[in-house]
């Protein structure tokens, strides 16, 4: 029996002044004797990270396994702060990060030299079984040399896409809104597509949104609640400030403080 449980939720919006919003799904399995996190989040999502696992009661040396989808800096980043972990990612994305120049993207290039340098890292290809019950899957378009993981657990079949296909809204247009190779971004949301409804059931756990289920009609579902909110000191004193609610509610509150 594997728990699963999304430490940070995705959040499917782009700053508009201020670079790229960086809110990635971080999820851990836990069960069998292994403690997986499906991808490790960026600098800003370290307390939360933090906060999650303690209320499960998971320290970051019980963490065995950090599985990458892409070297992204909000995906890829905090694998340093799990010691003990094996730390998979696709070998080709590897060999693409490696040979970039630092530029203005979201490369995590420090981070991904350490990748290259340590020795636990496992180098993945498409189409290989892992910790027997991950399948790694070729999904290039975002990145050279993405992955997206199936997931054969017990109780239930997941799917994780990472940045393949970041939201519902990428499900079901089958267009991307940030990609180095848009034809590839398109194949491979339809290899995505054809293993979500290989097996009835599957979740499917993106790179920035809500997890979905296909319903009866075969749409995208999503699973549980969306959380996300900005808030800011307008005002003169910290006591006072301004919520900004994220989930689509379009709530505006003064004085508004979630705990």
């Amino acid at each position: 029996m594997v728990d699963v449980h999304v430490l940070v939720q995705g959040f499917p919006g782009r700053s508009v002044c201020h670079g790229g919003l960086g809110w990635s799904t971080v999820t851990l399995l836990r069960g069998d004797g292994r403690a997986i996190l499906v991808d490790a989040g960026g600098y800003a999502t370290r307390p939360e990270i933090g906060k999650q696992l303690r209320a499960l009661n998971v320290s970051p040396s019980d963490i065995t396994d950090v599985v990458l989808t892409h070297a992204h800096h909000d995906h890829a980043c905090n694998f340093t702060l799990f010691p003990e972990a094996t730390v998979w990612i696709g070998q080709k994305e590897l060999e693409w990060a490696l040979a970039q120049k630092p530029g203005f993207n979201p490369l995590a290039e420090l981070h991904v030299r350490e990748l290259a340098s340590i020795d636990r890292v496992t180098r993945l290809q498409g189409g290989q079984t892992f910790l027997g019950c991950f399948e790694a899957i070729d999904v290039p378009g975002h990145t050279p040399g993405h992955l997206a993981y199936y997931f054969t657990g017990n109780p239930q079949h997941l799917l994780f896409t990472g940045d393949a296909a970041k939201n519902r809204a990428e499900l079901l247009s089958k267009d991307v809104a940030t990609t180095l190779d848009a034809q590839q971004s398109a194949s491979s949301i339809e290899t995505i597509w054809r293993r979500w409804r290989a097996h009835p059931g599957t979740i499917l756990i993106p790179g920035h949104d809500l997890s979905m289920r296909l319903d009866a009609q075969g749409q995208p579902q999503y699973q549980g609640t969306r959380r996300a909110g900005i808030e800011a000191w307008f005002s003169e004193t910290l006591e006072t400030t301004t919520f900004f609610d994220l989930t689509g509610g379009n709530k505006v509150g003064v004085g508004y403080r979630e705990e």
